[in-house]
């Protein structure tokens, strides 16, 4: 049987991983276009045994880069969320983990010159409309991964890689608070749904009987309490206005609480598991939550300032955000790293594409 052969490349994004292609060697076709990414990737399979993903919702990722027509805006990104036990390819939300990856993919991917020891890559995010600005290092011209910043949820060092997300708030709602409420109550449980960089419900943990620094473990093995977790959330999604968000990865969970050593705590669900770290997107929704009183992440938390603290499984997030009025965020930062990890050709069989000319990048 022929095989198709795409340039591809893998990528650690943050606290995530997953491979990056360019939107003109991807099919035009929405449905073709998502067939090659689910045998790209070995969906539906537990192991994805048959594809480069690696079994778990943090790396069952893919970034689609091109070049943007915007005047203002180099790059195109399109994030896709491959389910692992469905035939399913979400693009409904944004991954700021994958996110940092991609100035480094397009500028190695000669879409933009580097303009000295950093440089600033302006992405469109296609799945959102979000604009962010991305700082690079590129010492004498070409792309560095070797550096001292830290993040929770990766080990080692790496190359600081500053984000700083603008037009976020509403992105997917036209709204920061969807049902003009700052908090509503979903079968006897008040939660808040926010949509800032990704669409958010938000519970404070100890309403479900449960600690916001539970092990993740403890709440994946709850049966129970994921399945009360995911009838609110589907409620959720249709006051948020996205209807049966059954096969939909949005709105994302989020269960806060106090804590020492930061603003508060969560546990973040990606959103049928518990996320090992905590997405650059979730981070940001809930730092907007929590400098807007009324919400429910306000209610757990100690004053935020200027930047807010986040306690997640991994460690504590520091997320740098500026409000604009009482419902509107101007921008909200986040030091990421990313690393290429490996270049090549993918193989997908022909049957599932036969390789026709693609064509750039469209909005979904």
């Amino acid at each position: 049987m022929r095989q198709t052969r795409i340039p591809c490349v893998i990528m650690r994004g943050g606290s995530s991983r997953g491979p990056y292609f360019l939107a003109s060697d991807l099919p035009a076709d929405v449905a073709t276009r998502d067939a090659v990414l689910l045998a790209a990737m070995g969906s539906p399979h537990q192991l994805q045994v048959d594809g480069i993903g690696g079994a778990n919702t943090l790396t069952s990722k893919v970034a689609i880069i091109s070049p943007s027509a915007e005047a203002d805006v180099d790059v195109d990104y399109l994030f896709a969320q491959v389910d692992i036990g469905k035939a399913l390819v979400d693009t409904r939300p944004n991954c700021g983990n994958m996110l940092a990856g991609v100035g480094p993919f397009a500028l190695e991917a000669g879409l933009l010159p580097a303009t000295g020891d950093e440089t600033l890559v302006r992405i469109r995010n296609k799945n959102t409309g979000a604009l962010v600005e991305a700082l690079i290092q590129t010492p004498g011209g070409e792309v560095t991964y070797d550096g001292t910043a830290e993040i929770p949820g990766v080990n080692g060092t790496a190359a600081p890689i500053m984000l700083r997300f603008r037009q976020v708030a509403g992105a997917k709602t036209g709204r920061l608070f969807p049902t003009g409420l700052r908090s509503d109550v979903i079968d006897g449980v008040e939660v808040s749904l926010v949509d800032c960089a990704m669409p958010m419900m938000i519970l404070r943990a100890a309403d479900l009987g449960i600690s916001a620094e539970a092990a993740p473990a403890e709440i994946d093995g709850d049966k129970a309490l994921l399945a009360r977790i995911e009838a609110i959330r589907m409620e959720a999604g249709r006051r948020m206005g996205f209807g049966d968000v059954t096969d939909s990865v949005v709105p994302k969970v989020g269960l806060v609480g106090p804590t020492d050593g930061a603003d508060f705590a969560v546990r973040y669900l990606t959103p049928h598991a518990v996320h090992k770290a905590l997405a650059v997107t979730g981070a940001i929704c809930l730092a907007a939550a929590a400098k807007c009183p009324g919400t429910t992440v306000h209610s757990v938390s100690k004053p935020v300032g200027d930047i807010a603290t986040i306690r997640h499984p991994g460690g504590v997030i520091e997320v740098p955000i500026a409000m604009n009025g009482a419902e509107d965020v101007a921008w909200a930062g986040m030091l990421r790293t990313a690393r290429r990890i490996m270049e090549g050709t993918l193989l997908v069989p022909g049957r599932v594409w036969a390789g026709d000319k693609p064509m750039a990048l469209a909005a979904e």
